[in-house]
């Protein structure tokens, strides 16, 4: 199962760099399931590698450097890269391969279904990779929440009776990503009529992981087809 990891806003204001820095850092979601993952995958990887490298003979460890170079990036930008900045002005999604900026004003909503995404005033539509659904996690939360409603009702029957047993409150537990989804619909509430939340919606490409990703599958293919 995976979980989010957030951390909360500084209470100290940094010194701004211009109209649109926000007052307070970023809040950050990440989702550490998968950070343990990479780290994991990477360790794995980076031994069998190094260890193809230096022991193998003939056309080894070349293919091991090509495989390396095209795996490590990909791995990077599937687990330790994903990333949800979030700030009174505006949101900021880290992706695989795309880094993208949604000041409130242009965000229409924020959806939870198989999926966390977040939809814009003009259509468009970005998957939150950062906060993965947990779908068992959300049906454990639907039943707590269902059990508590009818400890809530037990309670207000012996209320109105006069006695009873006091039944405990227990609320659901939802599921970090849900949790980190509903503050953020919070924030967008609050915020999309601000004015520093005000903005163009900007996408740039992480050509720093597309890059090596290409060059390695190509020098993958060239030397699998040399035979």
């Amino acid at each position: 199962m995976t979980s989010p990891e957030q951390q909360s806003p500084d209470p100290e204001p940094t010194k701004p760099t211009g109209s649109a820095a926000p007052r307070y850092k970023d809040r950050i979601y990440r989702s550490l399931a998968g950070i343990v993952g990479g780290v994991l995958l990477l360790a794995v990887i980076g031994w069998l590698g190094v260890d193809a490298v230096f022991a193998g003979e003939g056309r080894t460890p070349w293919l091991a450097l090509a495989a390396m170079l095209f795996l490590v990036p990909l791995i990077v930008a599937y687990t330790l890269r994903p990333a949800v900045y979030v700030n009174d002005d505006r949101l900021r999604v880290r992706n695989p391969f795309r880094v993208i900026v949604l000041p409130w004003g242009q965000v229409a909503s924020l959806r939870s279904g198989f999926t966390n995404e977040v939809f814009t005033e003009s259509g468009a539509k970005y998957q939150l990779w950062a906060l993965p659904v947990s779908l068992r996690a959300r049906s454990k939360a639907n039943r707590q929440e269902a059990r508590a409603a009818a400890r809530a009702e037990l309670r207000e029957r012996g209320g109105r009776g006069g006695r009873g047993a006091e039944v405990p409150a227990e609320g659901p537990r939802r599921h970090e990503s849900d949790l980190a989804m509903a503050e953020m619909r919070e924030l967008h509430e609050r915020r999309q009529g601000a004015e520093a939340a005000q903005g163009e919606v900007t996408v740039r490409w992480a050509y720093e992981i597309a890059a090596p990703a290409v060059a390695g599958a190509v020098l993958l293919a060239v030397l699998l087809a040399v035979g």
